[in-house]
């Protein structure tokens, strides 16, 4: 089975990650989606929040999984018999970084990255922007899904 991995904090998910874990799904047998657990960042949502929302807004795609971890994105892969990790990129700044821990990944254990271009409609899209507009009581609607929305409404209130 070819399995591959999107790893992230998702906090929260967003369209622009559904964009790129939906059109992995089409390519892979299977598709983890590694939800980040770092311990030193403070995060809107905990992880198990972070999960639901994910299982919720993918459990239509049928070959994607929703995991968490704590370390070496590596390891993870290593232990879970997976050989890709799948990244989405936005912009050139996204790719110099994300290069550079293609190449270490790669160089330390052999695990490939596969870089996809964000959907246009999707490429100004990042948690940290979401999270900064509903803070403010932007409308974030049509940049999350509905139960993230919501999820977000809750959390920091007066949202629309």
């Amino acid at each position: 089975m070819k399995s591959a991995v999107c790893p992230g904090s998702f906090d929260p998910i967003t369209y622009g990650h559904l964009d790129i874990i939906e059109r992995a799904s089409a390519r892979f047998d299977q598709v983890v989606v590694a939800v980040l657990e770092n311990r030193t960042k403070s995060s809107l949502f905990t992880v198990e929040e972070r999960i639901e929302m994910i299982r919720e807004t993918t459990k239509d795609f049928g070959n994607v999984v929703v995991d968490s971890w704590y370390g070496l994105l590596t390891d993870y892969c290593k232990a879970n018999n997976i050989g890709t990790i799948v990244k989405g990129l936005r912009a050139v700044t996204d790719f110099d970084y994300e290069l550079q821990m293609a190449q270490i990944n790669f160089q330390a254990a052999k695990i490939e990255t596969m870089f996809m271009a964000t959907s246009p409609a999707h490429s100004f899209l990042s948690s940290s922007i979401v999270k900064e507009l509903a803070h403010f009581g932007g409308d974030v609607s049509v940049m999350v899904p509905p139960k993230v929305h919501e999820a977000l409404r809750v959390r920091l209130g007066g949202q629309k």
